[in-house]
Order: structure tokens, then C-alpha cells, then sequence
């Protein structure tokens, strides 16, 4: 199984930026085949997918953050990315990695994300 730890979370003003990475535990030849994605999930709020990257590196974003946060990963280093830039108060939220569609088992902690004047 995979296991996720998630890092680089932050206050944060809003127009400010952040990048979120995301270090996944096993073997690399397991890792690359997953397409993995960002979820946030806001207080009160249910968690929702906001970015999402396949194996060979095509994107989806939520409308939310389009235009704003890029999706990247590295699979020798099994590592994924979220940038963050001109982020606003409503990105508030503790932000989590796994797959695309996510596994149960592999939720992290999460890092948490508050975008604050």
C-alpha cells in the first residue's frame, strides 16, 4: 500500500502563495502507475478533489482553483505537488494527496491551509 505525508501547509495572506508537497512511501514501480490528486476539505465542508494528475502527467482542475494552482508530480521521487498562487480566503481548508480515485487506507493527516488578512 501506498502511504502519503503531506507538507508545506500554511497561514497565508490572501494574493499569497504556497506550495503544498506531497511524499508517498513505496516502491516506484507501485507509485507510477497511480493518478493521484489534492483534496481539500473545508471546516463543516465535505472533502472535494481539486487537482488531479495522470501517470503520464495530463491535469484536471476544479473550477475553483483553474488558473491558479498547478498539479505536478515526480515519480522517481515519488513526490506530488500542489502551487498555490493567488490564493483567497475561501482556500482555507486542510489539504490532502492520495489517489485518483482515492484509496480509503491512504489518507493522510493533511496540512492545514489558512488564507487570512
Amino acid at each position: 500500500q501506498v502511504q502519503l505525508v503531506e507538507s508545506g501547509g500554511g497561514l497565508v495572506q490572501p494574493g499569497g502563495s504556497l506550495r503544498l508537497s506531497c511524499a508517498a512511501f513505496g516502491s516506484i514501480f507501485i507509485f507510477s502507475p497511480y493518478s493521484m490528486g489534492w483534496y481539500r476539505q473545508a471546516f463543516g465542508k465535505q472533502r472535494e478533489l481539486v487537482a488531479a494528475i495522470t501517470s503520464g502527467g495530463s491535469t484536471n482542475y476544479a473550477d475553483p482553483v483553474k488558473g491558479r494552482f498547478t498539479i505536478s508530480r515526480d515519480n522517481g521521487k515519488k513526490m506530488v505537488y500542489l502551487q498555490m498562487n493567488s490564493l483567497k480566503p475561501e482556500d482555507t481548508a486542510v489539504y490532502y494527496c492520495n489517489t485518483d480515485p482515492p484509496r480509503s487506507v491512504s489518507w493522510g493527516q493533511g496540512t492545514q491551509v489558512t488564507v487570512s488578512s
